[in-house]
């Protein structure tokens, strides 16, 4: 996608040195576009914990180029598994981020030491390509939805949780590609914006996304979409996924599954965008299976934004003393999902909508 005119995938090599890895700080975002230069696999660990990088497709893209960079310095495979379990202990409920690092394992384990780095390099350069390629097909499946709904209103309005657009991937994005394409195509779209509390994901970088795209869109509070829909201001529901179960539950950001139960009530259709990286078959029961991320109570309790005189300033909002939980995901039930968008098509969430659209998984990875 573009910034100010140029075009930029969420991670790529240095052209300058031709061996470290430019991220987006997304912690900056929205009040700044910063560009952080990563040089080995600690430094990409720590921005992955910190959510400098995040998004479930783009953690596992910079963990495969955090292995090529541990490598530059120790190319045995006993560093190979040191880098692998180290990247793969930073954030637990994006499957991504395992997929990413089997990938990059099964590459190189069996190679010579002295052809590691330029094939880790490699590898890692394909998972991003093939991502890329990956939401811009969801967005091609996702399209015909917009378009239905354009048929018949002269607005299409969305309702999105959390970001899933192209910040979130290493490009196009998984939930937000079918809006890009339809704006892009002519399509009158205009999308709510859930604020995404804690961490605000939503109203930081979905909003600058869609801002910087041109996409009409408003920033709602997370408890507004329900009543949005039971006044019929939304059409649909489109979100992305971190994990997606054998049976089609979805774990997302924290709060999606009360967006999935007010969408049923209202018969608004919610779909789950994933690309095949999100889809985990060794799992079946989402809400006793997937591992839910815990991070700091601080997200919860202090508000980081900028004052009016332009400083970037966190203030607790929170009582002194009160403790805080926050859970960062939340499983959605298949039940309550209408379907699922992937690069190969739309299905059912269900474990034959899912086995139609990828029979070589459920052959080789049944539980």
């Amino acid at each position: 996608m573009k910034i100010d005119g140029v075009s930029y995938r969420s991670v790529w090599v240095d052209p300058e040195d031709g061996w470290s890895v430019r991220i987006f700080d997304q912690t900056r975002l929205p009040w700044a576009v910063e560009i952080l230069r990563l040089t080995d696999e600690t430094e990409v660990a720590q921005a992955i914990r910190s959510m400098q990088v995040r998004g479930a497709p783009l953690i596992g893209a910079v963990a495969a180029y955090g292995v090529a960079l541990a490598l530059r310095t120790d190319a045995s495979a006993a560093r190979l598994r040191q880098a692998v379990a180290m990247l793969g202990g930073t954030r637990p409920t994006a499957i991504n981020l395992r997929w990413a690092l089997e990938r990059m394992a099964a590459a190189l384990d069996n190679l010579p030491d002295e052809q590691r780095v330029a094939r880790a390099y490699a590898e890692a350069a394909a998972i991003c390509d093939d991502d890329a390629e990956t939401c811009r097909l969801i967005g091609m499946h996702g399209l015909p939805l917009l378009e239905e709904v354009a048929s018949r209103k002269d607005r299409v309005n969305l309702l999105t949780h959390c970001n899933a657009g192209w910040i979130a991937t290493v490009d196009w994005g998984t939930a937000l590609a079918p809006i890009y394409m339809a704006h892009d195509a002519g399509i009158p779209v205009h999308v709510w914006v859930d604020e995404t509390r804690p961490r605000n994901q939503g109203a930081a970088l979905t909003a600058w996304e869609l801002g910087r795209h041109g996409v009409p869109h408003t920033v709602i509070a997370d408890n507004a979409g329900g009543h949005l829909m039971q006044h019929g201001q939304v059409d649909l529901c489109i979100v992305g996924t971190d994990r997606v179960t054998r049976q089609g539950d979805a774990a997302n950001k924290i709060g999606t599954y009360l967006k999935a139960l007010a969408a049923r009530d209202n018969g608004v259709p919610f779909w789950v965008a994933l690309p095949h990286s999100t889809l985990d078959t060794s799992v079946s029961d989402g809400l006793r299976e997937i591992p839910i991320e815990e991070r700091s109570g601080s997200e919860v309790t202090d508000l980081t934004g900028r004052t009016a005189d332009g400083r970037i300033e966190t203030i607790r909002v929170a009582a002194e003393g009160a403790a805080a939980a926050n859970p960062a995901f939340d499983v959605t039930p298949a039940r309550l999902v209408t379907g699922l968008i992937t690069e190969r098509g739309r299905c059912a969430a269900s474990e034959a909508g899912l086995a139609a659209l990828y029979p070589e998984r459920f052959r080789s990875e049944a539980p």
